[in-house]
């Protein structure tokens, strides 16, 4: 594989512009073709056997209206003093809305307050107005998630700015439909993200060119792997969010692997290599970690297809798909960027020339490394310690659905939620959908409608809706509790173990829950199930991918249980900053929310495989000198020498990556912004700089044995060394090279 590489990466080096050719004229035609061709990405978030799907797929097998996405309009007088009994002014108003809104393209229909009004007392057990008449609810009703696209919202929040023009009434709107296609602003966490690692960049090679090659590589790579994303969708439905998920990964590692690459290639041209050669080397030596961590990101973000979520496992295969170019990239593009060059890239420098005398370059990370290693017991505890301090609250992590009260007063759907949640209370926010197969039976849908209504978590039932030609009767149920209450879900839960078998009992009617609240429950409740399998699946591959890199059975098995506190570290920040509200306000959470039922799922194989980069990068180093000197407390010094300014400046890129991905209004961006920022800084720091050569320090010799019959077994892998690449070429130039630089390692 390395000298496969090494001749990879000269033939880049050396015809530059036929490699970037190559790419521009892929991703040409990849552009060209997503945007002629490519499909729309998936909105979908149920889950194949579970109840809340079956409740689905009874409604549109049916035909019913019930099945689709809704939106509400919610209004309420703006003189504090009328009510919408009294107001003559409020009723006009009100009836003008629900007029315009039956009109909007894709509506099937909407909910009638007007009529309810009109009918005299019945407006309140409607539940269109709440009781004390300052209240009105349209429910407008859409069709399956599958015939909508993202104009349907663009529609609605149209129609809101022009019914609200000269209204009497404060107009707001919400609903699952701005859940399912509200998007943050496009583009603002790459930019902020973008800047953050330039000045990172900038700081650690001090040229403005050396800077430039990894953000133009990222930025290329990322361009290519997002465009192609519509074009997989005609093999599996990639859905919606993949592309903001996908950006937030891909840029983090796609720079960190392009850093690691050119720090490897200025270390080979202050050697006095050609350009040639050291982008040849930097792709044989760096270019196999950067494979293997790759690999191992993606070996770890597949395995969410062991939840048996389709939509999790399509969000994998997109975020797979865009690392997996990252890393061609890295070895293929990122040369040719290196070649073309040439020693251009150490010029238009901020630092000042160093001169002789000057402290040798990563002296600072290896006194770290023997202090750490001088004090190896105490350090391995107190981290320990700290990590599982830290970890301690994921005993108490709760999975639920946030609702639109934890958004800013600003965002028009959470000003619906406080009018709503005051009128008619919280409940009214997560409706359950009740589908009932009545077509063996239908004398069962009034005593089960009575059923529902006496259960103590229920506010109210609207009235059933018969469809007997189908066999489906269709109730809406409202909880007394919102959606991301835990009530919610007991309530759930006791309807169908317990209320829908009392009425039926050998009634061949059946009945499911469904919407938006159940049907988040109940792919948390599958992802839950499938968790341990899922986790043990990627540590499995992971150990023994790191098993042949390394040829250590102790190294993997540790580099796995010190990922495991990382990752259970930072769950644990989640629940104190989420659940707990602790310093909520410093990322711009409104109020405390549950974690969206995926999200651990999801983020642990995201962190899984980011973590073991930073074990694949700087163990690299480390068992390279082993091999060298036979000295294991002396090469991992050396490792962390020779990578501490990489890891530390490759996580900063990351955590800023991350949190700038975090900084909007969605709750869900925030989740994964601060959980993916804070496992990479307690990474980088916590572990890879002082538990790593801690416990390497206290296991000795023992990290590097493995059973000899495994040794033979095992291809030969040699990460980082030079041994079997042939003697350097010198460069064909005259004079001096540059070495204004600061070295990175």
């Amino acid at each position: 594989m390395m000298s496969n590489l090494y001749r990879l990466g000269r033939f880049a080096a050396r015809r530059p512009w036929a490699v970037i050719g190559v790419w521009l004229v892929v991703s040409a035609l990849v552009v060209a073709a997503s945007g002629t061709f490519g499909k729309k990405l998936e909105e979908s978030f149920g889950a194949p056997g579970v109840d809340s799907q079956h409740a689905t797929d009874l409604l549109s097998a049916a035909g019913a209206d019930q099945a689709g996405l809704t939106a509400q309009v919610v209004m309420t007088p703006l003189d504090d003093r009328a009510t919408f009994f009294n107001s003559p002014t409020a009723k006009a108003a009100l009836a003008k809305v629900q007029s315009a809104a039956a009109k909007l393209p894709q509506v099937l229909g909407t909910s009638d307050p007007v009529g309810a009004l009109a009918a005299g007392p019945g407006a309140v057990s409607s539940g269109a107005i709440s009781a004390d008449g300052r209240v009105a609810v349209i429910r407008v009703q859409y069709p399956v998630l599958a015939e909508l696209d993202p104009g349907v919202l663009a529609d609605l929040k149209a129609f809101g700015d022009q019914v609200r023009v000269g209204s009497p009434l404060q107009i707001e709107l919400g609903g699952d439909l701005f859940y399912a296609f509200e998007e943050p602003a496009t583009g603002l966490g790459e930019a902020v993200g973008l800047i953050a690692a330039i000045i990172i960049l900038l700081v650690a090679f001090g040229s403005v060119i050396a800077m430039g090659l990894p953000i133009g590589m990222a930025l290329f790579g990322l361009a290519l792997g997002i465009s192609s994303l519509s074009l997989v969708t005609y093999l599996i439905d990639i859905p919606s969010w993949a592309p903001v998920l996908g950006s937030m990964v891909g840029l983090g590692v796609g720079i960190d692997y392009a850093l690691l690459v050119v720090t490897r290639h200025r270390e080979f041209l202050a050697r006095g290599i050609s350009v040639e050669e050291a982008a040849g080397r930097a792709v044989a030596t760096a270019g196999q970690s950067v494979l293997f961590a790759g690999g191992t990101v993606v070996i770890a973000i597949l395995g969410l297809a062991v939840a048996g979520v389709p939509f999790m496992t399509a969000g994998g295969v997109a975020i797979s798909l865009i690392v997996l170019i990252m890393v061609l990239a890295s070895l293929t593009l990122l040369p040719a960027f290196l070649g073309l060059a040439g020693h251009w890239i150490n010029r238009l420098g901020i630092h000042r020339r160093r001169t002789s005398g000057r402290a040798v370059p990563g002296a600072g990370w290896q006194r770290w490394a023997g202090h750490v290693s001088r004090h190896a017991a105490p350090y391995a505890i107190g981290a320990t310690v700290l990590l599982l301090a830290l970890a301690a609250p994921v005993l108490a992590l709760r999975v639920g659905t946030p609702d639109d009260g934890a958004l800013p007063e600003h965002r028009t759907e959470r000003r619906a939620y406080d009018l709503v949640a005051a009128g008619f209370g919280p409940g009214i926010n997560g409706p359950l959908v009740i589908a009932v197969d009545i077509s063996k039976d239908a004398a069962v849908v009034e005593p089960l409608l009575k059923a529902v209504k006496a259960d103590a978590g229920i506010a109210a039932v609207a009235p059933a809706e018969v469809n007997v030609a189908a066999g489906v009767a269709t109730l809406i149920a409202f909880p007394t509790t919102g959606p991301q209450d835990g009530a919610t879900m007991e309530t759930v839960k006791r309807l169908r173990a317990d209320v829908f078998p009392s009425v039926l009992g050998q009634s061949p009617a059946k009945a499911h829950i469904g919407g938006q609240t159940a049907t988040l429950a109940d792919v948390g409740a599958k992802v839950n199930d499938r968790l341990p399998l899922f986790i043990g699946a990627v540590i499995l591959l992971s150990v023994l991918l790191l098993t042949v890199v390394f040829r250590s059975i102790v190294v993997p098995v540790k580099a796995a249980l010190l990922n495991l506190l990382s990752i259970g570290a930072s769950f644990g920040v989640m629940v104190m900053v989420f659940q707990w509200g602790w310093a909520a306000d410093l990322i711009g959470l409104e109020s405390t929310v549950p974690i969206l039922p995926f999200i651990p799922m999801f983020m642990f194989a995201i962190l899984f495989g980011l973590s073991m980069d930073y074990e694949v990068f700087l163990l690299s180093r480390v068992r390279e000198e082993y091999l060298r000197t036979g000295d294991n407390d002396a090469s991992v010094i050396r490792g962390i020498a020779t990578t501490g300014r990489v890891i530390t400046s490759a996580a900063l890129i990351m955590i800023s990556v991350f949190i700038s991905f975090g900084q909007g209004d969605d709750p869900t961006a925030k989740m994964f912004g601060l959980g993916l920022a804070v496992a990479v800084f307690i990474d980088a720091t916590i572990v890879r700089l002082v538990l790593v050569p801690a416990a390497m320090k206290l296991m000795g010799d023992a990290n590097w044995w493995i059973p000899a019959w495994l040794d033979r077994l095992l291809p030969s892998v040699s990460l980082d060394s030079e041994a079997g690449l042939p003697e350097p070429t010198r460069p064909s130039i005259t004079g001096p090279i540059p070495d204004d630089q600061p070295a990175l390692v």
